[in-house]
């Protein structure tokens, strides 16, 4: 079935062979989310922090209608200065792969590849969810819906705050997706570490955050877990502050009919102008 599209990096594979930690990544932020080469720097420097604590890292994209599990060095760089490289969530997978075209993958692209190579960890910045406006535009990203159903552990900084993050974790409750805030009694906001929304699920350790998927696991109950970590005290940008930026961004989005899966690229480059590069910053830290 699928494995005749997949292409799993012999390091990759033999970490899964035997049982050893294996991460994903997304390829994203190297084609869309980051400019050269902090794209590449940010992208390589994941994998080695990684590496650094005893696990393998598997960078996923697609080159050519293939999917890579475990993209080298030369492929990453390569995908930084493609021209034309699809953003994939599901409904992509088809066109792309049938057109053996270049894509990389969103978070919930990422989650179906890593789910097809059986790896169980994806680590990421901040997920896609419910954009503000979403009753009128409906405009809201397949990375919950993937959450919904595919069994794959998702850590990141919390959703990305150019979203209405209590309608996301709305969103995620009705669909059964368990969220931890790692470390803290709130929901981090990506760039900042407060959000105002309280935390259901609070837990302090990696062996805690390990049992709870291992117990989900053994009781059969389909779909992924969030796991929220927040930015570093010294690194995030305070809510006060990011709030107006961000509500300035989406004010000349609304002004330009930004719309659609273009709207997230439009709004993160607009932070990053209006923050002078401190939210690039932020969100590569």
């Amino acid at each position: 079935m699928y494995d005749n599209y997949l292409d799993v990096n012999p390091e990759v594979a033999k970490a899964l062979e035997e049982g050893q930690p294996v991460v994903a990544l997304e390829s994203t932020i190297i084609a869309h989310g980051m400019p050269y080469p902090k794209n590449v720097e940010t992208a390589l420097a994941v994998e080695e922090v990684i590496r650094g604590n005893g696990a393998v890292p598997a960078t996923i994209g697609i080159l050519g209608g293939r999917i890579k599990i475990g993209m080298t060095k030369e492929e990453i760089e390569y995908m930084a200065h493609a021209e034309n490289v699809m953003k994939v969530s599901r409904r992509d997978f088809p066109l792309v792969i049938s057109k053996k075209m270049d894509g990389a993958t969103t978070v919930a692209g990422t989650m179906i590849a890593a789910h097809m190579a059986g790896i169980k960890l994806f680590v990421t910045g901040g997920i896609g969810g419910v954009h503000r406006g979403a009753g009128e535009s409906f405009d809201i990203s397949a990375d919950l819906e993937e959450l919904k159903m595919t069994d794959v552990t998702v850590v990141c900084a919390g959703a990305k705050a150019i979203l209405d993050i209590p309608a996301t974790l709305e969103y995620l409750e009705t669909s059964g997706v368990p969220v931890i805030a790692y470390g803290t009694d709130e929901i981090p906001a990506f760039y900042s570490r407060s959000s105002g929304q309280k935390a259901n699920c609070r837990l302090d350790t990696p062996e805690e955050v390990g049992a709870l998927i291992s117990i989900k696991e053994e009781l059969g109950l389909k779909g992924g877990i969030l796991v929220t970590c927040p930015i570093p005290e010294k690194d995030e940008i305070p809510a006060g502050e990011i709030n107006g930026v961000i509500d300035e961004a989406i004010r000349e989005a609304d002004e330009q009919g930004v719309k659609g899966k273009d709207i997230t690229p439009f709004l993160l480059s607009r932070v990053k102008d209006l923050t002078e590069g401190r939210s690039l910053e932020a969100n590569i830290k």
